[in-house]
């Protein structure tokens, strides 16, 4: 194993890249400043690169002390680029006595997902139609005008206001299942241009940051529904979700709400305020902390130009207010579409499973159909985007019975529900916890 002189080297930096490890080694790497992890049964040393990763400081070390093959895999289209970076972290490999994977992980469902992300990227499911992609962001933009052309013909009585509101909400939701394709990088061939659109439909037509959105999203991804890695469980306190959180503030006595009533103030503070005010406190926060100065000006330049289009119909107070329905009624598409395939499903705190299966058991679909796949953004495929987070979402129906038939083999649940049923799962699954929490609270 790597000797005493050699280990010094490596937690300063300086390793040789000829060590050999157990995985007993590399699970004591896991702390902030001391982090190892394992690709493709290379043992690199991440503490000072975590700093400058681009994804995030935080995403990559949620992976410290692990095999992070498949998750380095779906986050980078370009592997032979990124690898680059990884040569200078080297610190060895695993020993030849020592499993691929770790943990309990089962090898064969680790192979058998590796197997078929060979053969999806064969079939040419992670070539993106440039078309597809110019189409829908052209019918943003034509709602955008419509809703313009709207007031300056029929001016700002409150029917046509609420017209517009609706126009400007679809056009906002719908801007926003665009961001996504680009901030996953599946749009170009290039990473590089696949950035500069992001920002500016995110930051232009949005208003909200790329850089924040990154590395918020990122680690939902690598670590959905764990609690203290994924921030979309991160419910500061307002809920408690799942079967094991609820019980445990229930012991502590935590009540910072009445969580037995969550499932009713759900509607109340949940969508009609996580983008118009959470969202939006934290977006400019984190732009300003974090001296994200481009993602600003291109924020800017959406209130600039929203405030220009409208302040000579409505005023500044008219404006303001169309504002506020606009973001209120994109939130509450947000929030349900978001969460129906994650809050119903298993949340729970690390258990270090393999991709296939952590992504599954914290991931759900919605049917198919032309208005689920608008509606959604392709979302209703939340699993094989999961999956496969760069494949661009046209072609996600023809991975889903490619990943069905994985998930029959090795007797994983997939999951897959009427869009109605899962907009009433959510609330249900708010109205277990709540009543899980209260049984503790007053029993345990």
């Amino acid at each position: 194993m790597g000797g005493g002189g050699q280990q010094t080297d490596v937690i300063t930096g300086g390793g040789r890249g000829n060590g050999v490890y157990t995985w007993e080694e590399v699970q004591k790497h896991t702390k902030k400043g001391d982090q190892w992890l394992v690709i493709e049964r290379k043992v690199y040393n991440i503490s000072e690169w975590a700093k400058r990763h681009p994804g995030g400081l935080r995403i990559i070390g949620h992976y410290a002390g692990e095999d992070a093959t498949d998750a380095f895999t779906a986050f980078h289209p370009d592997l032979t680029f990124v690898r680059k970076y990884l040569r200078p972290l080297l610190l060895g490999e695993l020993a030849d006595t020592e499993p691929g994977q770790d943990r309990e992980k089962n090898a064969s469902v680790v192979q058998d997902f590796r197997a078929l992300r060979e053969k999806v990227e064969k079939m040419g499911l992670f070539k993106p139609q440039p078309l597809f992609f110019f189409l829908y962001l052209g019918h943003i933009l034509l709602l955008e005008a419509l809703a313009l052309w709207m007031v300056w013909t029929w001016g700002t009585g409150w029917i046509n206001t609420l017209v517009v509101s609706v126009l400007l909400g679809t056009s906002q939701a719908q801007a926003g299942w665009l961001q996504h394709d680009f901030g996953h990088l599946s749009v170009f061939k290039s990473s590089r241009w696949n950035h500069i659109v992001h920002k500016f439909v995110i930051g232009h037509i949005k208003g909200a940051s790329a850089n924040w959105w990154n590395h918020r999203h990122f680690q939902h991804h690598a670590k959905p529904n764990v609690f203290n890695k994924d921030p979309d469980v991160n419910m500061i306190k307002a809920f408690v979700v799942g079967e094991v959180q609820p019980v445990e503030f229930g012991i502590k006595k935590l009540k910072y709400l009445p969580y037995n009533h969550q499932h009713k103030y759900f509607f109340l503070i949940g969508p009609p305020l996580l983008i118009p005010v959470y969202f939006q406190i934290q977006i400019f926060q984190t732009m300003w902390k974090r001296h994200y100065w481009a993602d600003l000006v291109w924020s800017i330049s959406y209130y600039l130009r929203y405030f220009l289009c409208y302040i000579p119909f409505y005023g500044v107070l008219g404006a303001t207010l169309l504002f506020n329905l606009v973001r209120f009624l994109e939130s509450h598409w947000f929030v349900w579409v978001t969460q129906m395939s994650h809050i119903p499903m298993d949340i729970d705190y690390e258990k270090h499973k393999d991709w296939l299966s952590m992504q599954l058991y914290a991931t759900c679909n919605i049917e198919q159909s032309f208005f689920n796949d608008w509606f959604s953004g392709h979302l209703n495929f939340q699993i094989e985007h999961h999956l496969f987070p760069t494949m661009p979402r046209h072609n996600y129906w023809r991975a889903a019975p490619l990943v069905r038939e994985l998930c029959k083999k090795h007797n994983i649940p997939y999951e897959e529900k009427t869009l109605w049923r899962a907009f009433a799962d959510i609330v249900g699954s708010l109205k277990k916890s709540g009543e899980l929490w209260l049984d503790a609270y007053l029993h345990k």
